[in-house]
């Protein structure tokens, strides 16, 4: 997937987990999106620049659909759709 694909849809839930560093950012991610319904819509910011490859790999393990990501300036956002 694209950096630049940005999800412009709206969103069920989000989580700011800026400033933490791996793998803090996927976990948190995780246990949000088991209390969301499936279907929602999670939007996650991360300052970790490991979080790109982590969030790939688990949208690929997991199910749940990577449906956009964006990186500005050591910021980056993920749209996760839960399964």
């Amino acid at each position: 997937m694209s950096e630049s694909s940005t999800y412009t849809g709206p969103c069920d839930a989000e989580l700011d987990a800026s400033g933490l560093s791996c793998p803090l950012p996927l976990l948190k991610a995780k246990m949000e999106l088991n209390r969301l319904a499936s279907g929602s819509v999670l939007k996650v910011t991360a300052t970790d620049a490991g979080s790109q490859r982590d969030f790939r790999t688990f949208a690929q393990l997991s199910g749940h659909a990577l449906i956009g990501e964006q990186a500005q300036e050591n910021v980056f956002h993920y749209w996760l759709r839960k399964a």
